[in-house]
Order: C-alpha cells, then sequence, then structure tokens
C-alpha cells in the first residue's frame, strides 16, 4: 500500500527527486545514490520500486528537451541512406540492444538479489577505482565525434551498458568508460551516453510500470508527480553543466567522489 500524501513523504520524495535530478547522468550511479537514500530516511514510495522508476523518467525528459534539435535530426536523417545521421542512429540501436536483451532476461534475478546498501557500497568503490585507473590509461582519442564512431565500438559500449544492471555500477559510467577505452572524446563519449539514456531508461520503465500499474493509488501518483518535477528540473541543469565542464575536468573527480562515498555508506551501514 502506498504511504499517505503528508508532508514529511512530500519532502521525501522531493528530495529523492533532487538527487535523482542530480546522479542520473554523472557516472556516479543514480540507482546507489537511491538504494542509499531511501535506506538512510526511510522512504516508503510506491510499491514496486514505482516512485523510483517513474522519477527516471523526469531525468530523462530533461535530456529529450536539451537534445531535442540533434534527436529530431537523427530521426530525419535515419530514414536517409548512407548519411550520418543513419549512422548514429544505427549505433545507438546497436548499444541499446544488449541491455534490452539482459535487461528482459536477469531483470527479475538482479532485483531481488543485488538491489541492497551492501552491494552498493562495494559497487561504488570498485567503479570510483575503475575510472580513476582508467582515466590515467587513457590514450590519445581516434573518435572525436559521433559521426566517426563505428559499429563495433558502438557494440562494445552497449556491453558495457550492460554492467550497469548491478546497482552502484552506474549506467552513464559504465557506458563512458567503455567508450574511453574505445578511445571516444570525453564530450563525445558523454553525449552518446546521454543520448544511449533515452531508449534503454524508456524501455526500462515501461517494462518496470507495467508490472505494477494495478499496484498504484492516487496518493502514489501524486508523490510520483513530486518526484519526477523534481528530478525534471534538477537533471535540466545537471546537463548542462556536465556538457559544458567534462572536457576540462574529465571524470577522475567523480572516482574519487564514488570511492569516499562507498566507504562512508559501509561505515553507516556497518553501525547500524
Amino acid at each position: 500500500m502506498a504511504p499517505p500524501f503528508r508532508e514529511s513523504n512530500v519532502l521525501d520524495a522531493i528530495l529523492m527527486g533532487l538527487v535523482e535530478g542530480l546522479t542520473e547522468f554523472l557516472p556516479i550511479s543514480s540507482t546507489g545514490h537511491m538504494i542509499l537514500l531511501g535506506e538512510l530516511i526511510g522512504f516508503q514510495g510506491p510499491p514496486g520500486k514505482a516512485f523510483e522508476i517513474s522519477i527516471q523518467l523526469g531525468a530523462i525528459l530533461a535530456v529529450i528537451v536539451l537534445f531535442r534539435a540533434r534527436i529530431l535530426a537523427l530521426a530525419r536523417g535515419a530514414l536517409v541512406r548512407g548519411s550520418d545521421e543513419r549512422a548514429v542512429a544505427v549505433n545507438l540501436l546497436l548499444a541499446f540492444l544488449p541491455a534490452m536483451v539482459m535487461g528482459a532476461t536477469l531483470h527479475g534475478v538482479i532485483t531481488g538479489l543485488l538491489f541492497n546498501p551492501w552491494v552498493v557500497c562495494a559497487a561504488l568503490i570498485l567503479g570510483g577505482i575503475a575510472i580513476i585507473l582508467i582515466e590515467r590509461r587513457v590514450r590519445v582519442p581516434s573518435i572525436r565525434r559521433l559521426e566517426e564512431m563505428g559499429p563495433g565500438t558502438a557494440l562494445l559500449i552497449g556491453l558495457g551498458q550492460v554492467l550497469a544492471m548491478i546497482p552502484g555500477t552506474s549506467r552513464s559510467g559504465a557506458t563512458i568508460i567503455a567508450a574511453l577505452l574505445c578511445g571516444v572524446e570525453r564530450r563525445a563519449a558523454a553525449e552518446f551516453s546521454f543520448l544511449l539514456a533515452i531508449p534503454t531508461m524508456l524501455a526500462a520503465a515501461a517494462y518496470s510500470l507495467l508490472k505494477v500499474r494495478h499496484e498504484l493509488s492516487s496518493d502514489g501518483l501524486a508523490l510520483i508527480a513530486v518526484g519526477f518535477l523534481t528530478a525534471f528540473v534538477v537533471a535540466l541543469a545537471t546537463v548542462k553543466l556536465v556538457m559544458a565542464f567534462i572536457s576540462r575536468i574529465g571524470f577522475t573527480p567523480f572516482g574519487w567522489y564514488r570511492i569516499a562515498l562507498g566507504l562512508v555508506m559501509l561505515a553507516v551501514l556497518g553501525w547500524g
């Protein structure tokens, strides 16, 4: 049963939406943050993770708004044989396929076994170490624009995205790291990750919400609306900042942040 629409629940929904909008498109794991925050504040949203899934759609809507010109160009160009836009659209489809297949196959198993704070902490720390090491070893990029990316590179990035099914790994972090290893320049890697998030997260949300559609109440829908709007507004600002500064700051600071957060949360969990 969904919690009543009280002021405390509304504030919790705003806080969850704020964290979702801030973390969804950074390589620090929005799912991990949501699990840890929910554990800390004792958040009880609508059943079946419907709240968490729905506010992710708010973050995705922000990307659609910011990249609307690019998305429309890809949609039109996809119909033109031999065009750069068609190549990018095909690459996005190739990168989406591994997560679609694995998600449909293993979603229930992973949700049941791995969605807990201890797994999140371990994934945050290990992912942070991976980001730092890979950033230090990254060579001069050979792919500076999405139009230069080949289908093999796109498929490898898609395989990297499969790792994000483990909570705490980070979907954007997995795809960006895979892109960097394939020689994609930082800004192009971030752009491809953001565009790839649209079909991936829409499909995941639709699948999950379909399973819990009969369990949603009016109070639950009201909390979802609050979180959705908060996530949309915050993600709008976050994606703009990421695209403006990522080429200069790189991803190493996010790696250190992941490690610090994972260690702090392990200590908190250990102390009960």
